[in-house]
């Protein structure tokens, strides 16, 4: 891989990645239309850190305070309840690790029959499309200003989450959908998403890394590092363009393209 391509690929990641327009979709459309290669695993951890390494930067107030209440106060049994209802910050991280159950679940439960659905370009066409209606759907949300996440709600966006582990169902689109749907508005139910996201990313790049630690990266580390500041750049960027949009309440205005996109593969993939 030369640093054009890992450029055009890290941008993409960057994009996809926190863009309701599903990353995986792309990947998979892109490889089946364009010939385009799948990248190294080595690639994959790298430029799924930088696109990490945004939402820290972005929310690092935000995570510092989850942080720091959560280990201040878990081993506190006693007065869980109380931590729980007075602490915010508590009780976000209670919620994160919560929600961040069913796609823990669906994740090693099925990762096989997931991957095979990786190979069908026109079912990730799909999704894509699903994808749309879902995105299309928000528009017709109600939501309270005051309202905030809980076990019920939480969860319920946990579970969006794990069915966005197919490919063309994007996981902040479908993730946000069910915080609105569920009454939250959307920025507090895109800030959730995001926070909700790290476990995930972390996860799976810590499963990666397994397999690229037998491998010697020593004359790739000047692409990987590029590769990683590009997608983090293309991530930060998405991710404060994702919330002007949200906030001026267009959230439903991706639904267009992931429909014309999944159209068009419905129609001319076999």
């Amino acid at each position: 891989m030369n640093y054009l391509e890992s450029l055009i690929l890290a941008v993409l990641q960057g994009l996809t990645e926190f863009l309701p327009i599903s990353s995986s979709g792309h990947l998979v459309l892109a490889e089946h239309i364009f010939g385009v290669r799948k990248t190294g695993i080595d690639f994959e951890v790298f430029v799924h850190f930088g696109t990490m390494l945004s939402v820290l930067v972005i929310f690092w107030k935000d995570i510092a305070g989850i942080l720091t209440s959560f280990f201040s106060k878990i081993f506190q049994i006693n007065k869980f309840k109380v931590n729980f209802q007075s602490d915010e910050n508590f009780k976000t991280a209670i919620l994160i690790l919560w929600a961040s159950i069913p796609a823990g679940v669906i994740g090693l439960l099925f990762e096989k029959k997931i991957e095979m659905i990786f190979q069908n370009p026109r079912l990730t066409a799909l999704f894509l499309t699903i994808t749309g209606l879902i995105l299309f759907s928000t528009r017709f949300a109600k939501n309270n200003p005051d309202k905030d996440f809980n076990f019920v709600s939480s969860f319920f966006v946990g579970i969006a989450q794990a069915f966005a582990i197919l490919p063309g169902i994007s996981r902040s689109g479908a993730t946000i959908s069910a915080g609105m749907f569920s009454g939250i508005n959307g920025v507090k139910s895109a800030k959730f998403s995001f926070l909700l996201s790290l476990p995930a990313i972390l996860g799976a790049t810590i499963l990666k890394v397994k397999e690229i630690l037998e491998f010697s990266l020593l004359e790739k580390i000047p692409i990987l590092i590029f590769s990683t500041i590009i997608s983090f750049i293309t991530g930060y960027i998405a991710i404060k363009f994702l919330f002007k949009v949200i906030s001026r309440g267009n959230f439903s205005l991706f639904a267009y393209y992931c429909l014309i996109i999944g159209f068009l593969g419905l129609i001319f993939l076999k």
